[in-house]
C-alpha cells in the first residue's frame, strides 16, 4: 500500500506545481510581455483614469451620446461578473415588451427620425456585455447626436466613419463601432 501512495503523492504535488503554479505564472508572464494591454483589461485611460474597457460595454443613455446595445446582465447592466443572454425567445412576451421599451426610448430620443432602427439598438448581445454596435445602429443615431451636441450631421456621420472596426481577421463577423472609443472621440 506504501509502495503506490507514495508515488501518488509525489504525482500530486509535483502536477500541483505544475498546473497551478508554474503553467499560470507562465502564460501570465507571456501575457504581459506580448500583449499588455489586452492582458491588464484594455482599459480607457483619460487623464490617468480608467474610464471603461474596450471589451465591456457601458450604458449610454443621454442623447448626446451614442447609445450601446440593451445588456441582460443582472442584477445592473453590463455586469461583467455575470455575463449571460437574457435566454428569451423571440416570442417570449417579456423580450417584446423589453424591445418594445427600447424601440419607444430610441423614438422619445429622436421623434424625427423615421429610419427603421437596427435590432441590435433593440436586443441584448448573447453575452450581454457587446462593447460594439453595428454601423446601421451607429448611423441611426447620427442625426440625435448631431443635434444634441450641436454638430453638423456630416461631421458626426464622418466620425462614425473612422470609428468602423472591420471583420476580425478580414473574414470573421460584420463590421463594428466601439460605443465607448465613439463616444470618446465625441466628447474631444
Amino acid at each position: 500500500m506504501r509502495a503506490q501512495l507514495r508515488p501518488a503523492a509525489v504525482s500530486l504535488i509535483l502536477l500541483t506545481v505544475i498546473t497551478g503554479l508554474v503553467y499560470p505564472l507562465a502564460v501570465t508572464g507571456l501575457a504581459q510581455v506580448l500583449f499588455p494591454h489586452q492582458a491588464n483589461g484594455s482599459l480607457m485611460v483619460k487623464n490617468g483614469q480608467a474610464l471603461g474597457s474596450a471589451l465591456i460595454g457601458q450604458s449610454f443613455d443621454e442623447p448626446r451620446y451614442f447609445w450601446s446595445r440593451p445588456s441582460a446582465t443582472w442584477p445592473f447592466p453590463y455586469n461583467a461578473a455575470a455575463s449571460a443572454g437574457s435566454n428569451l425567445g423571440p416570442l417570449n412576451a417579456d423580450l417584446v415588451k423589453a424591445a418594445q421599451a427600447r424601440i419607444n426610448a430610441l423614438c422619445a430620443a429622436d421623434p424625427g427620425n423615421t429610419a427603421p432602427i437596427p435590432v441590435d439598438l433593440v436586443t441584448a448581445p448573447a453575452s450581454g456585455l457587446d462593447p460594439h454596435i453595428s454601423v446601421a445602429a451607429a448611423l441611426y443615431q447620427v442625426p440625435r447626436v448631431a443635434r444634441a451636441r450641436g454638430l453638423g450631421e456630416d461631421q458626426v456621420r464622418s466620425l462614425v466613419m473612422r470609428f468602423i472596426e472591420g471583420r476580425q481577421f478580414g473574414i470573421l463577423g460584420e463590421p463594428r463601432v466601439n460605443v465607448l472609443k465613439l463616444n470618446l472621440a465625441l466628447d474631444r
